[in-house]
């Protein structure tokens, strides 16, 4: 199971969203399929009954929840999808007929165009509002998964790509530093030495981080969390510990880094409970769960076991 999944919040569109990601990322490029993996339904939720959808493309997971329109997406996480014609033959070709069908009806970030830094890149907000980074990435360079989640630090976290990531590099295990570009002078607003671009491992996973000194309206939300899978109540203790920087903010097995990124600290066995329970077990699991802050695996498993 992948140990960090991006999960995405919508009001309504949750499965046809998940059934158009995973046709647009259906053929070729990546070494495995996309697919819907699991669907169910959340009952007498806060905000009422709750489609959760889970799902991969090119073998990358997400998960994506309709619970009404709380949250908007926003481009300060978006997904960087690699086009890499050594693993692709038709990457040149592909990521051209990606990029038409996510502009249509979305919006335009940054032209797909040729750029200092890649052959082909662009940067578009889809028609729910997601955002995502093409790039046709040098086949010569080091290998980087298909798909990579990137945080972009604007407003009042400017400037802190670099300490963040030290300080996720500090929390989480199979980590390290991957590359790392900074601004030079003359790029004002952006601060010389700030970071242009920087990528980093967690737990075997790759994310990408960078500063941006200009002005935009948006800033880290909930509608994107990232969930970490944990093995027991001892992993989820650590987690909770190391990253709840907002009490307010803490629900649900959610909270909110001293950044403003939200995580979701859940048990490994959750998937199991949601996926494979009976309705009368999903609803006394979510029922338990919905009072919880941190979680608690023990209360969660006796209410899956209606004990």
């Amino acid at each position: 199971m992948q140990k960090i999944i991006p999960h995405l919040w919508f009001d309504k569109e949750a499965k046809e969203a998940a059934e158009f990601y995973t046709s647009l990322f259906s053929v070729g490029g990546g070494q495995a399929d996309s697919k819907i993996t699991n669907a169910t339904t959340l009952h007498d939720t806060p905000s009422g009954d709750c489609d959760i959808v889970s799902f991969e493309l090119w073998g990358y997971s997400f998960m994506a929840i309709s619970a009404g329109p709380l949250f908007k997406f926003n481009p300060s996480i978006s997904f960087m999808v690699n086009f890499d014609p050594s693993q692709d033959i038709n990457a040149k070709t592909r990521i051209d007929t990606i990029w038409a069908k996510l502009s249509e009806r979305g919006k335009v970030l940054m032209p797909i165009d040729k750029y200092p830094f890649s052959e082909r890149y662009g940067w578009v907000q889809d028609k729910y509002g997601l955002s995502w980074q093409l790039i046709l990435t040098n086949p010569e360079g080091e290998e980087r998964p298909l798909i990579i989640p990137s945080l972009l630090f604007v407003g009042d976290v400017c400037g802190k790509a670099e300490e963040a990531s030290d300080f996720y590099l500090s929390v989480f295990k199979d980590s390290k530093r991957g590359a790392i570009a900074r601004y030079p002078a003359g790029m004002e607003p952006d601060k010389e030495g700030t970071v242009m671009f920087t990528d980093f491992m967690l737990e075997g996973q790759w994310v990408a981080a960078m500063d941006s000194a200009r002005m935009h309206d948006f800033n880290f939300n909930e509608a994107i969390s990232l969930i970490v899978n944990c093995e027991d109540q001892k992993e989820i203790d650590y987690y909770w510990k190391k990253l709840s920087a907002v009490p307010e903010a803490e629900q649900c097995g959610w909270l909110k880094d001293k950044y403003g990124v939200s995580w979701q600290i859940v048990p490994k066995e959750m998937e199991k409970m949601m996926s494979k329970g009976t309705r009368e077990q999903i609803d006394r699991v979510t029922q338990s769960f919905l009072p919880m802050k941190k979680f608690d695996i023990a209360k969660l498993k006796q209410a899956y076991e209606g004990k």
